[in-house]
């Protein structure tokens, strides 16, 4: 697909998932975000860029890691979750945080400013994940690090059957290459390909928790990948679309709820 158009839809796509998506998504995705801001070791005083922020969810933990002495730039695709960022910043009294709606392809940012440059699952969204990892290379200061979270490996995902289920009513186009990134060793080549050295990839196996069928379809359907494409469904087809994906995750039922496996793959790299 045209790589601006895969950009409007994940611009506008995430514009109307900003209200659900940390009721159904903050706690799933919490062990990726630990582990990334773990290999990151962020220190007192840094500067540090995280793309694909989001709602806030790491760039207001990094910001809580260096301290009023460093600062932190949030930047997304997406205005409303970059105005959810501030808001929430705001509300903490974390004014060292900055946010800014950007490409991640094109980030409008000098050259060697970041001591580090996050980026917590947004890769798989991006037309091209080299290119934006060629960007937050460049942003780097000499020494700098860059940590990545995906997705991993689709049959390691209880999930995945989300994206033929709505697709077979739309064509989404949401995230054709979702899982790549998240194949074999293909994010640390990536990161090869970018320029950085002493690369390491680490998987992390999960469990996606859900209390209810509809807090799972609202993980699935409202606040996430496919929100724009949900958007435009009837009330009939929300009900039949609903009903594929609880038939597919029905093998990870647990009482009424649900316990759905995931893999996240976190690949750090540094500048020299």
């Amino acid at each position: 697909m045209e790589s601006r158009l895969q950009r409007r839809i994940q611009r506008y796509g995430w514009d109307r998932a900003v209200g659900h998506y940390e009721q159904h998504w903050k706690r799933q995705l919490e062990p990726a975000q630990t582990h990334l801001l773990t290999l990151a070791s962020l220190q007192p005083g840094e500067r540090v860029l995280d793309v694909a922020c989001g709602t806030g969810l790491v760039a207001l933990r990094a910001a809580v890691l260096v301290g009023t002495g460093g600062t932190v730039m949030a930047t997304d695709i997406s205005e409303r979750m970059v105005q959810s960022t501030r808001e929430r910043a705001a509300q903490q009294g974390l004014c060292q945080v900055a946010c800014r709606r950007m490409d991640a392809e094109a980030l409008q940012l000098s050259d060697g400013t970041f001591d580090v440059a996050l980026c917590a699952l947004g890769l798989m969204y991006v037309p091209e994940p080299l290119q934006a990892l060629q960007e937050m290379y460049r942003t780097l200061k000499s020494g700098g690090r860059a940590v990545a979270a995906v997705w991993g490996q689709r049959r390691r995902c209880g999930w995945a059957e989300i994206f033929p289920i709505v697709d077979a009513r739309v064509e989404s186009e949401v995230c054709p290459l979702f899982f790549q990134l998240g194949t074999q060793d293909m994010l640390q080549q990536i990161f090869e390909m970018a320029g950085y050295k002493d690369v390491i990839s680490e998987p992390l196996s999960t469990l996606l928790c859900y209390d209810s069928p509809a807090d799972a379809c609202g993980a699935a359907f409202a606040g996430g990948p496919v929100a724009l494409a949900y958007a435009r469904f009837d009330a009939a087809t929300r009900e039949a679309v609903h009903a594929d994906y609880l038939d597919s995750i029905e093998p990870y039922r647990v009482g009424h709820g649900y316990e759905i496996p995931g893999e996240f793959v976190v690949v750090r790299g540094c500048k020299r």
